[in-house]
């Protein structure tokens, strides 16, 4: 990806110049909530923490508050360009904490250079915040910069250009030796670079268990040996007795590992084929390595190889580390980030990579499936895992090697704040969830081969939300489960053209004959559908073999909607059925409809979509306050939709005086209800919030929940969601992720819930 200078510089300046900026936590629109916010209110946390200065943590926002500091003297690709000229790379690392981990975080740049001066400027300041983030410092002094820091301090202190890069590529050292069938105490490994970030990693593979006889560190002299009197305490822990290698290329022969931290070029195809079988090269010099991708590969074939690159596999990339690092150090109020901690990263880093990768990965990428291997053996920095996985190791680490002040139980709990931290998970969604874990139920997924199905299938059987089935042929389902690293094991899965299969076709077929006999539907016709996935998996939803049925990733809409009318029926007294979508976001939930069926509705239709969302809505455990949406106000326009809908409107309120309704209504009156009861007062939805919408046609209502989502912005959206069927038979969207479908299958569980007690009763 080529970056233009133009482009940069437009993006840094654009709009607020920078990229981060201080967003208030508490309400601040009244006198007394700034009476609170500052005086008088604001003496009583002040004396609460001067009586226990523990109590920081409460009041303030300290425990999640990290200062990244530098002095620019060593900025990555750029050297020493001083303190005001790196503000703009660690603005950047600032906005990576808090996209990544949800940590706050300031960038601090001291004009400073004398270490003693450097370090006396941070303690002063260290008060402020939980954690210390230094960045771009040149070695040496960074070295006694941070053992200073981490001494004197008592919360969290790393030099991320060490102990980042060491976390990181410890993970992947880990994961390509066991791709090479090699062992940590058996490699020979060469380290070309003698830099702060050279001496971390090198002391951290030793720490995980390569042995330091096995290592040969260079400089810019060429091998560190004993006898040299020019080396730093660093190097000389690294300085081998060996004489029989000074360059290199001499360094080079019969290595198993070559971990460049130096600069681009010095790595050569000769030297490459000097190496032992199946080499490991991590070239990590920015923004040139030490031998490219496609050199490397060229000279060894059987090269496991990582950059620090995101344009080719195996980036070496600290992002993957610091801000999960932080999250479980500011967690637990640890007073350190302690060798414990970071191996407990690398591990948790490590094991990750094997693990099924989510469908937003793939998506990011645009791969199909990555699996773990030479191309995948370190997790990718959008990996929505690594919150969890990475800052979860941490603190169980900090925890255990009794450096945390606050003590994690319910590791569980944890667990679900960190999801909810980065939007991963609501509370809404965990309701939801919830609710289907207590009575978990049959569904069908109708495209049991497609990727995103069998995730979906796995993540719900894992989360105990249903007992999953998947239709299709059992052989490629499992050779394409197992290409792609899923485990589908304990999961039912259901040819429906195996021979064994033609019973229970046959008695689908009489049934659903019989039920639509007077439709112009034969046996003969029927039982040709029972070849049909979605006919074959619905008909067992209504023979009660199944209790819930998922489609949507293949199949049409069309074709999909009228197996539906046929196999299931609508909900008497309803003659139409349609779709909802559930938006939740930082303003509350907000329930559109109609956004997937129909695409041009008469009066009739609209009014049963109205009504079978009011149903929905309270489903939900919500009491529907609805507006009927248009692009005119209360009878502005007397054709077309807006007329449409001011019938539907006069019927809702005459057959429903006790449903909240009314309209038509442009959205921004809908939405802003001072604006709305300003001007028309009359309104049924006077002082009231609305929290439903009715849209008159198709394109509408899809496309104001997709403008949402194709913006980005903090909105969950779960859907679409049946309304009106018979039986709980739910569509997907053919861009839905495997998160989507699997919330979609939690509220298909709860219908399921329903429609059972509904029986039973």
């Amino acid at each position: 990806m080529k970056i233009q200078d133009e482009e940069a510089l437009r993006y840094h300046s654009m709009g607020k110049p920078g990229k981060i900026e201080i967003t208030p936590t508490k309400p601040h629109s009244t006198q007394k909530d700034l009476s609170l916010a500052y005086s008088p209110g604001v003496a009583v946390p002040c004396l609460k923490i001067q009586d226990n200065q523990h109590d920081v943590y409460k009041y303030t926002n300290k425990g999640n508050l990290v200062a990244v500091i530098s002095n620019g003297t060593a900025v990555l690709g750029l050297g020493n360009i001083g303190a005001i000229s790196g503000k703009p790379v660690m603005e950047g690392k600032c906005l990576l904490f808090k996209i990544y981990a949800g940590v706050d975080a300031f960038d601090i740049e001291i004009n400073e250079t004398d270490p003693e001066k450097f370090i006396a400027a941070v303690k002063a300041i260290a008060p402020t915040f939980g954690g210390i983030n230094l960045e771009d410092i040149k070695a040496p002094e960074c070295f006694e910069i941070e053992q200073r820091l981490k001494a004197e301090l008592d919360i969290p202190v790393m030099h991320d250009d060490q102990h980042g890069t060491a976390i990181i590529s410890s993970a992947g050292l880990l994961n390509a030796c066991e791709l090479a069938g090699k062992r940590l105490e058996d490699i020979r490994m060469v380290v070309s670079g003698a830099g702060a970030a050279a001496i971390a990693c090198t002391r951290l593979y030793v720490a995980l268990g390569v042995r330091k006889e096995h290592i040969l560190m260079l400089d810019h002299s060429g091998v560190i040996t004993s006898d040299r009197e020019d080396l730093t305490p660093q190097k000389k822990e690294f300085a081998t007795d060996r004489r029989d290698a000074h360059t290199l290329a001499e360094a080079i022969k019969g290595a198993d590992v070559f971990v460049g931290l130096s600069k681009a070029g010095i790595l050569t195809q000769e030297m490459v084929k000097t190496m032992a079988e199946r080499p490991i090269i991590f070239a990590l010099a920015n923004p040139d390595p030490e031998i490219t991708y496609e050199d490397a590969i060229e000279a060894r074939p059987d090269v496991i190889m990582s950059t620090g690159r995101s344009d080719y596999p195996n980036q070496i990339n600290n992002v993957i580390g610091f801000p999960y690092i932080f999250r479980g150090a500011l967690d637990t109020a640890a007073t350190c980030i302690n060798e414990e901690m970071k191996i407990a990263a690398v591990k948790a880093i490590a094991d990750l990579a094997k693990s099924p990768v989510p469908d937003v990965v793939n998506r990011a990428y645009h791969v199909n499936q990555l699996s773990f291997g030479r191309d995948y053996f370190i997790p990718k920095p959008v990996d929505p895992r690594l919150i969890t996985t990475v800052a979860i190791a941490v603190a169980k680490a900090a925890i255990k090697s009794g450096v945390a002040r606050k003590t994690i139980t319910n590791w569980g709990e944890y667990r679900i704040r960190l999801r909810e931290l980065m939007g991963q998970e609501t509370k809404f969604t965990r309701s939801i969830y919830d609710a289907a874990r207590r009575e978990p139920k049959r569904v069908v997924f109708a495209e049991g081969s497609h990727s995103k199905m069998m995730q979906a299938a796995v993540i719900a059987k894992e989360e105990g939300i249903c007992h999953p089935i998947l239709l299709g042929s059992q052989t490629f389902i499992e050779q394409r489960a197992q290409e792609l690293n899923i485990d589908i094991s304990g999961i039912q899965i259901i040819n429906l053209r195996d021979v064994s299969m033609a019973p229970k076709r046959e008695k689908y077929a009489e049934r659903l004959a019989q039920m639509r006999q007077r439709e112009g539907i034969t046996y003969e016709m029927a039982n040709d559908m029972m070849n049909d996935r979605n006919y074959f998996g619905m008909m067992m939803v209504e023979m009660g073999d199944a209790d819930a049925f998922i489609t949507g990733q293949y199949s049409k809409y069309s074709g999909t909607i009228k197996a539906a009318k046929s196999v299931i029926g609508i909900r008497p007294p309803f003659k139409h059925f349609g779709t909802m979508h559930i938006l939740n976001s930082k303003k509350g939930l907000f329930f559109i409809a109609d956004t997937l069926i129909n695409r041009h509705p008469d009066a009739d239709t609209i009014y049963d979509i109205a009504r079978l969302t009011a149903h929905s809505v309270k489903f939900f455990n919500r009491k529907p306050v609805m507006a009927m949406i248009s692009y005119s106000n209360f009878g502005s326009d007397k054709h077309g939709s807006p007329a449409i809908v001011h019938q539907v409107v006069e019927r809702l309120h005459q057959d429903f005086p006790n449903l909240d309704v009314d309209g038509e209504m442009q959205l921004n009156f809908a939405m802003n209800n001072e604006l709305r009861d300003k001007k028309y007062p009359f309104t049924r939805l006077f002082n009231k919030k609305v929290n439903t919408l009715i849209f008159p046609n198709l394109s509408s209502a899809n496309s104001c929940y997709q403008i949402l989502q194709g913006m980005g912005e903090q909105v969950e959206i779960i859907g679409p969601i049946q309304m009106g069927l018979n039986k709980p038979i739910h569509f997907t969207d053919a861009e839905s992720t495997v998160h989507e479908i699997v919330d979609l299958t939690a509220v298909a569980v709860i219908d399921a819930i329903v429609e059972n007690k509904k029986q039973s009763d």
